[in-house]
């Protein structure tokens, strides 16, 4: 535990913190699939995104089942899920971890537990023939429905690390083939999930997902380049040159977090102004940031050697940044109910002018500000 670090211990905050993330993830996924996305993310990845999404949702929904009841049990079973508080609002990475450690034997405790049915029948009689909350009983029922949980669901849920899958795009000619390929991961330092999208070309002489090989090193390559802390230029860089016979045309990276949420979470500046003003019931205090990074070839240089030419990819940088971001271009989104909303509108700072804004109306309708 840090000073970032923080354990719900009171079981109706937890359920109100898995609630929160419920309806957030449902309004995500909805969104993935709505026209409002266009113009950030084309059909195919926009359903890429859709399945992470929803891998999310599943994990949260584990994780709700894990820590149910064991706040109200004693000894060693007692345990309380655990959150960034900053710049996150999200479960921190080591959970995801345990979850990981927990699917991988979930079929042995799933063996060794009493049957759902026996569990109810327990419960029932002994709330009713001796009166008393069976809490031992309902922590066993929740540790069962977790372990089913991630028994089900091992090809569904978001993990701390997603490794890439490959999508045919067809050929270009002259034996040349595209992909996308996408990869996902939870991000260790930030806390917040990651995903990534990766327009290929590749001129090998055996199609990529065919050649074992190839395929194997280009994964662990990649696998080993999602940290935040890199820039994209960085990474398609190293990927380029590690690979001649692959050639990065566009990496984009999409960043799930921040959630913001003065229940649960700690933050400054104009976000914090807007949440406290706000005054929102319960469910409806929160934001949603996401931050997608794009980086894209501007055109190729060929390297040429004593036997053969070899194409490097130079990527298009954006002049005008403030910073250095290594990447073509950066845009910021929010997500918002209607509250927190009406406030930010009203305040309009200026870190939030050029901030795409997805505000969640009745029935969780999306509408699309800036």
């Amino acid at each position: 535990m840090t000073n970032d670090h923080r354990a719900l211990d009171d079981e109706f905050a937890a359920r109100r913190y898995f609630a929160k993330f419920e309806r957030i993830t449902r309004i995500l996924a909805r969104l993935a699939e709505s026209p409002e996305i266009d113009g950030v993310l084309g059909e195919a990845e926009a359903g890429i995104l859709g399945g992470y999404i929803q891998g999310v949702a599943a994990s949260f929904k584990a994780l709700s089942m894990k820590y149910l009841v064991s706040g109200r049990i004693s000894g060693p079973a007692r345990k309380h899920l655990t959150i960034d508080l900053h710049e996150s609002g999200f479960p921190i990475y080591q959970e995801l971890v345990a979850m990981a450690n927990d699917a991988a034997q979930a079929a042995q405790h799933l063996r060794g537990m009493a049957s759902a049915e026996d569990l109810r029948d327990r419960m029932l009689r002994r709330i009713l023939g001796e009166r008393e909350v069976p809490t031992d009983l309902q922590y066993a029922m929740s540790q069962r429905l977790y372990f089913e949980a991630l028994g089900a669901g091992q090809g569904s849920l978001f993990w701390a690390q997603m490794h890439p899958t490959i999508e045919p795009l067809g050929e270009i000619g002259g034996e040349r083939r595209r992909y996308l390929l996408h990869w996902a991961v939870y991000d260790s330092q930030l806390n917040v999930p990651v995903i990534y999208l990766l327009d290929l070309e590749d001129s090998g002489r055996r199609a990529l997902p065919r050649d074992e090989g190839r395929w194997e090193q280009a994964k662990a390559h990649l696998m080993a380049q999602s940290v935040a802390g890199l820039k994209l230029i960085t990474i398609a860089k190293g990927f380029d040159t590690d690979f001649d016979d692959l050639h990065p045309k566009r990496l984009r990276r999409l960043f799930l977090g921040p959630m913001y949420s003065n229940a649960f979470t700690l933050q400054s500046g104009p976000i914090r102004e807007v949440l406290d003003e706000a005054r929102a019931p319960a469910g409806e205090d929160w934001a949603l940031a996401w931050t997608l990074e794009e980086l894209e070839s501007a055109r190729v240089e060929v390297e040429k050697g004593w036997f053969s030419a070899t194409e490097r990819e130079v990527f298009d940088l954006d002049p005008l940044a403030a910073q250095n971001s290594g990447a073509s271009r950066v845009s910021r989104a929010l997500i918002l109910p209607q509250r927190p909303f009406q406030v930010l509108a009203e305040k309009d700072p200026r870190g939030f002018r050029d901030v795409r804004k997805f505000v969640v109306g009745q029935d969780d309708r999306v509408l699309v500000y800036g």
